[in-house]
């Protein structure tokens, strides 16, 4: 699964971001799909996930309430909305495949199949 991410970029704090993870040549409705990050000197974790039936999501604690996962099956894209970064936002995001026809996601890093390779998010002053 050839996935790609963009829209990362330099924000200020408190600042929004939409990142953006597409396909081509496959579509995406059939897959669980995940955003996961990793800063520098630390293990990659899940940050949100979105399934591929009823569009179930799932988002990490740290990100609640800020992050929003959506897919649009039209455009093959899944999309993560960022509001109100912050510093600790800072990290290359990943997106992540598995086929899995269920109303489950999981942001495990074990349980994807296919990775993109990745976007630079900064948030700093």
């Amino acid at each position: 699964l050839p996935l790609v991410e963009s829209g990362g970029g330099l924000v200020q704090p408190g600042g929004s971001l939409r990142l953006s993870c597409a396909a081509s040549g496959v579509t995406l409705e059939y897959y669980a799909i995940g955003w996961f990050r990793q800063a520098p000197g630390k293990e990659r974790e899940g940050v949100s996930c979105v399934s591929s039936v009823g569009d179930s999501t799932n988002y990490a604690d740290s990100v609640k309430g800020r992050f929003t996962i959506s897919r649009d099956n039209v455009k093959n894209t899944v999309y993560l909305q960022m509001n109100s970064l912050k510093p600790e936002d800072t990290a290359v995001y990943y997106c992540a495949g598995r086929i899995a026809l269920a109303a489950y996601c999981d942001i495990g890093t074990n349980w994807y199949s296919s990775w993109g390779q990745g976007t630079q998010v900064t948030v700093s002053s």
